[in-house]
């Protein structure tokens, strides 16, 4: 309900006042300032909203939609305000929220790699952290509405402005990993990250207790059923919780994983398990002397094979078939599983690779739709110059000596060059390219806050403890947030100083003793922007 609508309620319901004398006016506002009652409401508010934009992009692909990942609720919160600040709305813009940075930088353990080493309800917490920020957002801002109302002498403009106020909550992308466990284990996490506010859940199909980060070596993916039954067990999450339009992210690594855990039991011919067991690498059996104590062998199209087994006791699947068990996976996903988006995790950001993948995935489910990492596990620059570099030589406008082919090429001598620069174009162009050309309706990058982070710090520190002193810090950061009108810089107020001064008013009145008097120095940034 708006402002004007709930006040009226108010009115209606307390036709004398409200206890103890309280203004219905402060009333209304304090309902108002808090945007939803639960964050399982939000999860479904942005189950919806994700759907709606999922629809639009099906009938124009330049309606993508993006996010970055978070590992704080202040930075989901600083780069919605970004956002807005910029375009005047948050239409399209998600929170991706990434278990590795969960695991990297939330968890009690220390900064571990991306194995599932963390706390389950890490991620559940982030969820929850992320949605506190993204409301206090919505309370500051609403607060100061609410204080120009009562000083404008424009009332109606005001009024209309709280009336039509757009949320800082938008839909998070939240990663579950391989499940944390068993099925019921997957669905009784789930079950927490939706009550926490998640309105699409991301799953991988890795085998939990050997789960690795999608761009390292030794990933092991479970057989398709499987995968499916943890498919099910958070879509069983979505709908106990009344989360309708909840969306599944599924997400196959097998492009880069060449080992799996168990040869699944095929019931007949071209059967799902099947279709999985024929990629493992074997060799054929002849005699059963062949066999080595605590060998096994498999009949595979009518030949008795043994399948090539690891001294850990996985087995390894046939050299250079990724591809094919990645469109068999996203194809097993969405016509059996019930997923709604596909994740294809690349070792290379390559827009022809991938769609062609999804035009072959396309045949047998023709509303595939792609979530992207755009990684920072990919050198982005020597990727894509490589590219330019590759596709200028087979169209003979260079030769193969006019350019290195190794990571020279990342010298900052080519920044300025003609490669260089088509280089840079292809990066700008890259998520709407492969928005239009693969598929792809949410592109994200699962890092960038993590890097950051480390950026800012690395050449705040390298300042301030060197030659420059303050300098380092006023004039790459303080300075920076004034010029470019970041509400940051008023620090008391962005964490909801205002806030405690208004409900002291509210309920004390001249007694109140408040924070933002002539003394307080966020007056020092009022008027710089």
């Amino acid at each position: 309900m708006t402002y004007t609508q709930t006040l009226t309620a108010l009115q209606t319901r307390y036709p004398n006042g409200a206890p103890a004398g309280i203004p219905l006016e402060d009333l209304a506002q304090l309902k108002t300032q808090n945007t939803y009652a639960t964050h399982l409401d939000i999860a479904k508010a942005m189950a919806t909203v994700m759907r709606a934009d999922m629809a639009r992009y099906d009938m124009n692909t330049g309606e993508f939609t993006q996010s970055l990942g978070c590992w704080s609720g202040f930075h989901a919160q600083q780069m919605m305000r970004a956002i807005k600040r910029q375009k005047g709305t948050l239409d399209k813009a998600y929170v991706y929220l990434s278990g590795w940075m969960v695991a990297g930088l939330r968890n009690r353990f220390g900064h571990l790699p991306d194995q599932s080493m963390h706390e389950k309800t890490s991620v559940v917490d982030l969820i929850q952290e992320i949605y506190v920020s993204l409301r206090q957002a919505d309370e500051v801002d609403l607060n100061d509405l609410f204080a120009e109302l009562k000083t404008t002498e424009d009332r109606d403009a005001t009024l209309a402005k709280i009336d039509s106020f757009e949320s800082y909550v938008r839909p998070i992308i939240a990663d579950i990993d391989a499940g944390f466990g068993n099925v019921h284990a997957t669905y009784l996490l789930a079950k927490e990250m939706i009550k926490a506010g998640a309105c699409c859940i991301q799953i991988e199909n890795q085998v939990s207790d050997a789960k690795q980060c999608g761009h390292q070596d030794g990933k092991v993916t479970v057989p398709r059923e499987d995968f499916i039954e943890k498919l099910r067990a958070v879509r069983m999450a979505f709908e106990e919780l009344g989360v309708d339009d909840g969306v599944i992210v599924a997400r196959t690594d097998s492009l880069g994983a060449g080992l799996t855990q168990k040869i699944p039991v095929s019931r007949e011919a071209g059967d799902m398990a099947a279709e999985y067991t024929k990629w493992l690498e074997t060799s054929p059996v002849s005699d059963l002397n062949q066999l080595a104590n605590g060998d096994i062998a498999i009949q595979l199209d009518g030949e008795l094979r043994k399948p090539v087994r690891l001294p850990n006791g996985l087995y390894k699947f046939q050299e250079n078939t990724g591809e094919e068990r990645v469109i068999e996976d996203c194809i097993s996903s969405l016509n059996d599983g019930g997923a709604d988006l596909l994740w294809i995790e690349t070792a290379t950001p390559n827009v022809a690779q991938i769609a062609n993948m999804v035009r072959r995935i396309r045949e047998k489910a023709p509303h595939a739709k792609l979530t992207y990492n755009n990684s920072p596990s990919f050198n982005w620059t020597l990727n894509l110059r490589k590219q330019v570099r590759e596709d200028w030589i087979a169209s003979g406008k260079i030769t193969a000596g006019d350019y290195p082919d190794n990571t020279q090429l990342m010298s900052a001598a080519y920044d300025e060059d003609a490669l260089g620069v088509e280089a840079d174009a292809r990066l700008k162009a890259f998520q709407t390219d492969i928005a239009r050309e693969a598929g792809v309706f949410h592109n994200l990058i699962t890092l960038p806050t993590f890097h950051g982070t480390a950026k800012v710090m690395n050449d705040l520190s390298e300042g301030y403890y060197g030659e420059d002193k303050m300098l380092a810090y006023v004039k790459n950061i303080q300075r920076e947030e004034i010029r470019q009108n970041v509400s940051a810089v008023k620090h008391q107020h962005e964490v909801g100083s205002n806030l405690g001064d208004t409900f002291k008013e509210m309920t004390g009145g001249d007694r109140a003793l408040k924070a933002g008097g002539a003394h307080n120095t966020m007056n020092q940034f009022e008027n710089a922007a």
